[in-house]
């Protein structure tokens, strides 16, 4: 796990600008799944229906939380902003520490590890203060559980959905894409290039 580096990272100012019309969305995919799993494919398509840049890296073969995110901030290194972030699981942790890197100006969280004591910086703030964040869980999530979510979106304001499911969230395939076009819409206002 490369700490230093990581908290370099987290603390430097991003000199990306953020002067494009609409944002890119970013996906992050859980620790078991990977950019083609169902959840993400739905939600990618949501993205490309709202005319939203998309990438999507590939974190398969990497274990390590901190690693994942270095491998973010690589991955968009070349791309202006702003930045929408969209995490699952590791995912979700992964976003949280990118946004506080990247220009970021909205967070769309399914069941987030937050809280892990393994991960470092497993309660930091949202890099997108004031702005739009979006936490969507698990009443039944015996992966990170519920009670660390509800304090956390507590104290950072966040908007928090309690979902009857498991961590997975895949029986809310459809509920998700309706909360993330909701989401995606909101940052479209003023636009007159699309829907």
């Amino acid at each position: 796990m490369n700490t230093q580096l990581f908290d370099r990272l987290v603390r430097s100012e991003s000199a990306v600008n953020m002067a494009n019309d609409l944002p890119v969305v970013v996906f992050s995919h859980g620790k078991e799944s990977g950019p083609n799993g169902k959840k993400m494919l739905a939600l990618a398509e949501v993205a490309q229906k709202n005319q939203m840049q998309i990438i999507q890296p590939d974190y398969r073969g990497i274990e390590d939380p901190v690693n994942r995110t270095i491998h973010l901030l690589t991955e968009v290194s070349d791309v202006k902003g702003p930045f929408l972030l969209v995490g699952s699981s590791m995912g979700g942790y992964v976003s949280i520490q990118a946004s506080r890197c990247l220009p970021t100006i909205g967070l769309f969280l399914m069941s987030p590890a937050i809280g892990i004591k393994r991960y470092p910086h497993n309660k930091s703030e949202p890099g997108c203060k004031g702005r739009e964040v979006v936490i969507i869980h698990a009443w039944q999530d015996d992966i990170v559980p519920v009670q660390p979510i509800i304090e956390y979106s507590s104290n950072y304001k966040t908007q928090l959905h309690l979902l009857n499911s498991d961590h997975r969230l895949t029986g809310q395939i459809p509920l998700l894409c309706m909360l993330f076009d909701d989401f995606l819409k909101s940052f479209r206002k003023g636009h007159n290039n699309g829907p």
